[in-house]
């Protein structure tokens, strides 16, 4: 479920030179990948997006990671949260329960920059992960136009296995939509885009996908402090389901459970 579409024709802004960027690396040492674990793969049935905890029970995506290539909405009960998913394992799992996307988003038609510019979706999960467990990333306040910015993302060929792009830049913005020359794929929607200040990381954008800019590809992301405070606002507004109950299973209990199935991707 990656976009595809091109922006229109009225991103008639010329974009600066890129600075160096470094490659992807996967995140394959346990030291590597601990900094990154409140990023996780987003499994929605039938393909896999990026996503990031942001508070013990929310996680941040991409709106289109909510829905069927056809364009039908996915269930929330159908997504499933794998915090720090790394060569088959994760840090934490957990079902969604509710999800918040912006009024002004649409999957399919409409206006192109509107549509990349609020491709953010909101979810909750069933059982809070503590912060002893992961600590989640902050929501930078501030808007970034320009500058140097890291990416954390799953993608096509490297589904088990997060990577980690220490340096690529985002080149402009304009009505929302931020454009970048970081390295992304299939899968890699929904991915944090990180802002470094000193020693603080927060997520300055997520990836929405990519877009053709006078022929060449760069990656779009989108401007999140005002759509983030206005999702948890309608996420709050609209109520939380309850989560699951629990059952426990006394000694002498007998039940059955199957192995965790792997998803193939059909998208991201």
């Amino acid at each position: 479920m990656f976009l595809r579409s091109a922006l229109a024709a009225a991103l008639l802004w010329a974009l600066p030179a890129a600075a160096d960027n470094s490659g992807l690396v996967g995140l394959t040492r346990i030291e590597q990948a601990s900094p990154w674990k409140a990023v996780g793969r987003l499994d929605n049935g039938g393909g896999f997006c990026t996503a990031t905890l942001i508070a013990p029970d929310l996680v941040l995506t991409a709106a289109h990671c909510t829905y069927r290539e056809d364009g039908t909405a996915v269930a929330a009960k159908e997504l499933t949260f794998r915090a720090g998913f790394r060569e088959g394992r994760a840090e934490a799992e957990r079902n969604v329960i509710q999800i918040a996307r912006p009024e002004a988003y649409q999957y399919d038609g409409g206006d192109a920059v509107a549509r990349i510019a609020n491709d953010v979706a909101l979810l909750r999960l069933s059982i809070p992960i503590a912060t002893h467990v992961i600590s989640p990333f902050v929501v930078e306040p501030r808007l970034l136009r320009e500058g140097e910015v890291s990416v954390v993302s799953y993608g096509r060929g490297r589904e088990d296995l997060p990577s980690f792009q220490d340096t690529c830049s985002v080149l402009h913005s304009y009505k929302g939509v931020m454009a970048m020359d970081c390295n992304v794929t299939f899968g890699s929607s929904g991915a944090p885009v990180f802002r470094r200040d000193g020693e603080r990381i927060r997520i300055a954008s997520i990836i929405s996908g990519t877009a053709s800019f006078y022929g060449v590809q760069h990656t779009t992301g989108m401007e999140l402090p005002v759509l983030v405070t206005a999702l948890k606002r309608k996420m709050i507004a609209e109520g939380a389901p309850p989560p699951a109950r629990i059952k426990r299973i006394g000694v002498g209990t007998r039940t059955t459970a199957g192995g965790a199935k792997f998803v193939r991707p059909g998208g991201s």
